[in-house]
């Protein structure tokens, strides 16, 4: 799969490429590529038919003794004793598969040759689906964001709902793939989500806090062709420009140059970076626009097993330094709009509103098998210029702004208001914040 950007020499054959969180299965940090396996780690008449591999395990694999023979009595035992017949094919995959669940981190995973060609497809910016991006948060399926005019965002969901059955199915140990499988579907077909959502805490009369209690509800969502369109430039005020960014994908780069190259032809106060509701995408991407304003320093880093093992610049040439920034975020926001908004926070380049962003910050290796299943394996951790890491913790805004269900059903959207009112006069804006005084939304 040829694509543009970071590449380098890896101690394995192959291409290999960064990007991050991809499109349907919020995935991060990828380096993707495809490798003639040549070795495995156990013989097996099974193994050479579907991988089309040899019979020794690599010297540099095993770092302790591991008897392999154990496994292959069970494979033999369920074989000749199973009531019925067992699919090779299956048994080996299944195998695949609880090897890598057994690391238990929601972004390592096994792909088959199905849902593997799914995931490159999902690369090029157009499927058939719903359109929201999902993953795994403390244990439970989770909808990241809904991507923007597709039948997901129509039919109300939002960043932050638990996916608890996909048509009558639990999702209790699910797996963030196999939600996938199940939620894609071809073009005019629907799928039923059961969906639970967190809602506002209750105040009594005698005024105590019942706290947040689920809503539960049944959402049938239609599917349809998605087609992910990555920029969209807006005026919220004559002065002021929105350049709106729903992922980073093949076409991001060329179109925020654009967007850019538009914007610095009008006289204006601020411009707004929406990066809500975004959950990634290719890496190069998101280097490319923060060097918009960081011209060719560093913007995000690469750790593992605690060592800096790379860094990654801006590759684009600072147009946008010292134009007046804010940048928006929320829970919706992930891995790649989280290494921009980390950049520009920590060169004070951007203002950052909104919420504590989704907090995405590892790195996975994508590699293709001959028989076109793949593996994704957590590598490394991403960490802002200052080293800060973005995993789990997400990047907190300067300015705290919520947007609630009840905004959200009345088509109010204050932190786009609060983002205009801060660039319209930033030192009024900061004296309020930080006195605490009312402010007119």
């Amino acid at each position: 799969m040829p694509i543009k950007g970071y590449q380098k020499e890896k101690s394995r054959k192959g291409l290999f490429v960064v990007l991050i969180c991809i499109l349907f299965a919020f995935l991060s940090g990828l380096l993707i590529g495809r490798a003639g396996v040549t070795e495995a780690l156990s013989p097996g008449a099974v193994t050479k038919k579907v991988l089309g591999i040899g019979s020794k395990a690599p010297a540099d694999v095993l770092e302790e003794e591991i008897e392999f023979k154990q496994f292959w009595e069970l494979w033999k035992i369920l074989k000749l004793k199973y009531y019925e017949d067992a699919s090779e094919e299956k048994m080996f995959y299944g195998a695949m598969k609880g090897l890598a669940e057994s690391l238990e981190d929601p972004y390592t995973s096994f792909f088959e040759p199905e849902l593997a060609k799914e995931f490159t497809d999902s690369l090029k910016g157009e499927f058939e689906g719903i359109g929201a991006e999902i993953g795994i948060r403390n244990g439970q399926l989770q909808v990241i964001a809904p991507l923007p005019d597709t039948p997901a965002e129509k039919a109300g969901l939002m960043a932050g709902d638990y996916i608890l059955q996909i048509n009558g199915t639990s999702t209790e140990g699910m797996m963030t793939e196999q939600a996938v499988m199940l939620i894609r579907g071809e073009k005019g077909t629907a799928v039923t989500l059961q969906i639970g959502r967190l809602v506002k805490a209750e105040v009594d009369e005698e005024g105590a806090v019942s706290g947040k209690k689920p809503d539960i509800k049944d959402v049938t969502i239609v599917r349809d062709t998605i087609v992910v369109k990555s920029v969209r430039l807006t005026w919220p005020k004559d002065n002021i420009a929105m350049i709106q960014v729903s992922n980073f994908n093949q076409d991001t780069d060329v179109e925020f140059k654009n967007a850019v190259t538009e914007v610095l032809s009008k006289n204006i106060k601020g411009l707004i970076l929406d990066l809500r509701n975004n959950p990634g995408g290719y890496l190069d991407r998101s280097t490319a626009m923060a060097g918009e304003w960081t011209g060719k320093q560093v913007v995000v880093t690469e750790r593992r097993k605690g060592k800096i093992v790379d860094e990654f610049r801006g590759t684009a040439g600072g147009r946008l330094n010292g134009v007046a920034t804010v940048v928006l975020i929320n829970q919706g926001s992930a891995s790649a709009s989280e290494i921009v908004a980390g950049a520009l926070q920590d060169y004070g380049l951007a203002k950052i509103m909104g919420m504590t962003s989704y907090g995405k910050g590892s790195v996975q290796d994508y590699t293709e098998f001959n028989d076109g299943s793949a593996i994704k394996v957590t590598i490394a951790e991403w960490l802002t210029p200052k080293g800060r890491s973005i995993n789990k913790s997400g990047i907190k805004p300067d300015f705290e702004v919520d947007r609630t269900i009840e905004d959200y059903n009345e088509n109010l959207d204050p932190q786009l208001d609060k983002a205009i009112e801060y660039l319209i006069d930033p030192d009024v804006f900061v004296a309020h914040h930080a006195t605490g005084t009312p402010q007119t939304p």
